[in-house]
């Protein structure tokens, strides 16, 4: 078996635990979505592990009410993993799988941070609420600064994101209007092993995740 028929296989075996229970609507909706990431695959777009968070938010999103979409194009240079519209709103997903490239070996968790910070920057200005999704044995450690209301955030604070998001990601560079306004509203805890999402609030995952000691408290940012 080749991987695009691993990858083909592994959808089908995800799809069935998703559709069980639901309607015939949401089941057609999910494998449309499917043959979608399907399609992808075959141009060499997508990977699975990141595929299987896809479609198991987008069935937490479908039973909400949402129209759901997976790899949409927002601009020339972005596509976001999950664009979702309900009523006059949108929502935009980010899956985040916890990758760190070899190059960032020696810094794995400046670098998380710095691309944490970059999506919920960039991507939120496209959308009516921004999210991030993951896996739960993965922790996120993103600004803590991103999930307080904009007009709580000092100009240092502001200062300090640019700082760590320039250090990798100039091309373009996000800019301190983007941060200013830039916020993730909602964290979706996405357990493939259960085919079920759950929502938190980014404040509390972040209060929660310091408070067991997940993830060291480097910076106030």
């Amino acid at each position: 078996m080749n991987n695009k028929e691993r990858f083909e296989q592994d959808l089908n075996v995800l799809l069935s635990r998703l559709i069980v229970g639901v309607e015939k609507e949401v089941a057609d909706k999910l494998t449309a979505l499917k043959d979608w990431l399907v399609k992808l695959q075959m141009e060499n777009v997508v990977k699975i592990n990141h595929s299987v968070m896809e479609l198991v938010c987008a069935k937490h999103l479908i039973l909400k009410g949402y129209e759901v979409q997976l790899e949409h194009r927002l601009s020339d240079i972005l596509t976001c993993d999950l664009y979702s519209v309900k009523g006059y709103g949108n929502l935009i997903v980010e899956i985040e799988t916890g990758f760190i490239p070899p190059e960032y070996a020696l810094c794995p968790l400046t670098y998380t941070s710095a691309r944490l910070a970059s999506k919920i920057i960039r991507y939120s200005s496209f959308a009516g609420k921004f999210a991030l999704g993951m896996p739960p044995h993965y922790v996120l450690p993103f600004p803590r600064t991103l999930a307080k209301p904009p007009r709580h955030r000092t100009a240092e604070e502001i200062a300090a994101i640019k700082k760590l998001c320039d250090m990798y990601y100039q091309n373009p560079p996000v800019t301190e209007e983007e941060i200013c306004n830039a916020r993730i509203q909602e964290i979706y805890i996405i357990d493939v092993d259960g085919a079920e999402a759950y929502e938190i609030d980014p404040q509390a995952y972040m209060r929660r995740a310091l408070s067991r000691g997940l993830i060291f408290d480097y910076s106030q940012i």
